[in-house]
């Protein structure tokens, strides 16, 4: 509809204004509204200006006058899923990274179309990031909305450090990110005086610290040292008592990234995924190639590294697992876009049925990914379906709170209430 239509659209009925094109009503589906409250069947979701005005069962709310109807009888919606732990700009197919404003919007794009609807870039994000950021809240963009941590936080001093982040607090981050880990013996791992006087300095700064870590003592000093996020699971050995106890104190979000540990050996033979139509529609054809080379497969299954993430992945279940039972704050993140062979939304979908396979309900790995990731990057308007919220919105064939592999059922996808166009539509 062109501007002068839209113009011609509000007109004075009764001495009330009716603007029928900013108005949508979602009717009929099955509603999970993101929070431990029940379904609602046969509801209906109203929609103005990108923001949800009203939801419930039709037998209390009804479409007003004028409303664009999508109807949604026999479908299931969910907020749209967040993503607490991921990487834009970094890839570009086999080509070396991009940081460029296409690029960006490319991999939103990517993200957005699986269902992914809100992002948290934890590190290396450049201005092109920050740029698409600016545009969260304009409801016409129909991409992933997006929130940077800025360049990973190091220092060989706590002075140095101090420094950084300084530096990185200039340039407004949502987040600070920093790394303790020492990659299996491949690299040296930031001192503990020099993660104190980060998380000290990003505090002081009114600015939280999300760790990637791999070790369970790590784990444990730096939430002692006041960490406000853990970007990975413990995966050296099973949590503790102690461990739970200095989660729970703060309600620290912990973000278990099992397909990180994936991405590390599944590609020693050829996975079963690469034939799944839903990987598929998205895949870089040259990714795919590259990934099934022999000489490249059996480099990986000689890799000790990549054994030894094989059988880290386990323990990152068994951890999950007992997160879950213990009632720790579990949110969804997978780390992808790291490299070409984390791929981005689909690594998403894999994620939370991983969760599932370690335990956790289906009810609880949506709510991971939606209400629990927003309450975790404290956006108020997002995660639920609700008034006052973001219109954000997954509609799947299937009910994934009954199976969460349904995920992959996503029939459409909704920004703001403006339906996201598919690969190569305009």
């Amino acid at each position: 509809m062109n501007l002068a239509l839209r113009c011609l659209s509000a007109l004075l009925v009764g001495g009330s204004t009716l603007i029928a094109a900013d108005i949508t009503a979602f009717t009929g589906a099955r509603i999970i509204d993101g929070t431990t409250r029940p379904p609602i069947d046969s509801g209906v979701i109203v929609v103005r200006d990108g923001r949800i005005e009203a939801v419930g069962p039709s037998a209390a709310v009804r479409p007003p006058k004028g409303a664009r109807i999508v109807d949604l009888k026999g479908k299931t919606v969910t907020p749209g899923f967040h993503a607490t732990h991921v990487h834009i700009s970094d890839v570009r197919g086999i080509q070396p990274p991009a940081y460029t404003a296409e690029n960006t919007e490319r991999q939103l794009g990517v993200y957005a179309r699986y269902g992914i609807t809100t992002l948290w870039s934890l590190g290396g994000e450049q201005a092109p990031a920050f740029e698409a950021r600016s545009r969260n809240a304009d409801p016409s963009v129909t991409r992933s909305r997006l929130y940077v941590s800025g360049e990973i936080i190091t220092g060989d001093t706590p002075d140095a450090a101090r420094a950084m982040v300084a530096k990185v607090a200039a340039t407004k981050p949502d987040i600070i990110k920093i790394r303790v880990d020492d990659m299996l013996g491949a690299a040296k791992k930031m001192p503990p005086a020099v993660y104190k006087a980060i998380i000290d300095e990003a505090h002081r700064r009114g600015l939280r610290v999300t760790a990637h870590i791999y070790y369970l003592e790590d784990a444990k000093d730096l939430l002692r040292s006041g960490v406000d996020m853990l970007a990975h699971s413990v995966r050296d050995r099973e949590i503790d008592e102690e461990f739970v106890s200095l989660m729970k104190a703060r309600n620290v979000p912990f973000c278990p990234t099992l397909t990180r540990e994936i991405s590390a050996f599944a590609y020693e033979t050829t996975p079963s995924f690469f034939d799944d139509p839903f990987f598929q529609r998205e895949a870089d054809p040259q990714v795919v190639a590259q990934l099934k080379e022999p000489a490249r497969q059996q480099a990986m299954r000689e890799s000790r590294a990549a054994q030894t993430y094989k059988k880290a992945l386990e323990v990152a279940k068994r951890n999950l697992a007992k997160a879950a039972q213990a009632g720790l704050f579990i949110v969804m993140g997978t780390d992808s876009g790291a490299g070409a062979n984390r791929f981005q939304g689909y690594f998403e979908h894999m994620e939370m049925e991983l969760m599932a396979e370690a335990g956790m309900t289906p009810q609880h790995v949506i709510r991971s990914a939606t209400a629990d990731a927003a309450r975790a990057m404290k956006l108020a308007d997002s995660g639920v379906i609700s008034r006052g919220a973001w219109a954000d919105l997954n509609v799947f064939d299937r009910d994934p709170s009954a199976d969460i592999r349904n995920t992959r059922t996503l029939h459409s996808v909704w920004i703001a209430g403006r339906e996201v166009p598919r690969n190569g539509a305009r």
